[in-house]
């Protein structure tokens, strides 16, 4: 996610084609069917499953203005679930966050977010604060970092209430620390909401750093909802090559997620709200729809078809309401209806 996505568009488009020459099909395949074997599916995750429905509609929510609709959390649809906060901003102290208000967006006071959060956790939505995005500077690297990025995290959710955290680096991710990190702040909240954002290049393979991530936490967290979009063609499941803005390429990017280890729970498919929210990538609710029934029940598949089903996946994201309410909250009215539509 990012305030302007279009200057990533050119290094993503890069990275997934050095992923597509480098990975061929039978390497490809192999390792995710190693990877179903070494990391069995869990059990549906425990967190925050009082709030978090079977099939969640997620939206980020900007702390500025970007040119989208200026929102207060009040005004974001009701149709999203899981309403992640951009961003939480870094401090001098390697690992450590903070958080404020851009008066861009027009409370007049803290305590009044605040309210809004609790409105929205009484209509049974979860509210976490977002961590990173294209300009986030976060690292997380060693033991201290990790202890501050836990303690700052816990700090921000007893003081603004907030449910928990998504991951959203873009820059870089140790697995080993940040998995130390969010078991930190499991152990202080035991309820956590904790969610990801990967770029589709971080998520081709079980062995990668974010997805290294996800499987450590994966007894906890709630969902990855990984972009698909900004990053040029990518390998899917099967080996082949497939174009972003298909539902090709959202359903063989998800299966790659859905055979190296994570439940069907902790997979979500993130799009941009419209043209405008992202450099590239942008499909019509109709496509990301379609790509949910492909995954869920075998129908509206392209020439990309799973082995299976996955009827437990968790449901779809976007960047951002802001943008969602800017074209007509066609995302919410559309995706979100399909979403809480699926068995």
């Amino acid at each position: 996610m990012a305030r302007a996505r279009s200057g990533r568009v050119t290094r993503r488009l890069l990275a997934g084609l050095a992923a597509a020459v480098l990975v061929s099909a039978g390497a490809l395949v192999a390792g995710t069917a190693n990877a179903a074997e070494d990391h069995p599916a869990p059990a549906p995750p425990a967190a925050h499953t009082a709030a978090v429905p079977a099939h969640a509609l997620t939206g980020y929510w900007q702390n500025f203005n970007n040119g989208a609709t200026v929102q207060k959390l009040k005004d974001v649809d009701d149709a999203y679930d899981i309403i992640a906060v951009s961003f939480a901003d870094a401090t001098g102290q390697p690992g450590g966050l903070t958080f404020r208000l851009d008066p861009a967006v027009g409370y007049g006071s803290v305590d009044d977010f605040k309210a809004d959060i609790k409105a929205k956790q009484a209509a049974g939505k979860s509210v976490v604060v977002s961590v990173g995005g294209e300009k986030g500077s976060v690292s997380v690297n060693d033991e201290a970092s990790a202890k501050n990025f836990a303690d700052s995290v816990n700090t921000l959710m007893d003081e603004y209430g907030f449910d928990g955290v998504d991951i959203d680096l873009e820059n870089g991710l140790d697995s080993t620390y940040m998995t130390k990190a969010l078991k930190a702040v499991h152990a202080a909240h035991g309820d956590v909401v904790v969610t990801m954002a990967p770029q589709t290049v971080d998520m081709q393979s079980p062995q990668n750093e974010y997805f290294k991530t996800a499987l450590a936490v994966k007894d906890f967290l709630t969902v990855v909802n990984m972009q698909y979009y900004n990053s040029g063609s990518m390998n899917g499941c099967d080996g082949k090559v497939y174009a972003q803005g298909t539902v090709d390429f959202l359903t063989s990017l998800a299966c790659i997620q859905l055979e190296g280890g994570l439940d069907p729970s902790q997979v979500g498919i993130g799009v941009p709200a419209s043209s405008k929210a992202a450099g590239s990538g942008y499909v019509a609710p109709d496509v990301v729809n379609a790509a949910l029934d492909c995954l869920t029940k075998g129908s509206g598949c392209g020439s990309f078809k799973p082995s299976k089903t996955y009827p437990g996946l968790r449901g779809a994201m976007t960047w951002s309401t802001n943008w969602d309410a800017a074209n007509g909250g066609e995302f919410a009215g559309r995706v979100g209806a399909h979403v809480h539509g699926l068995p």
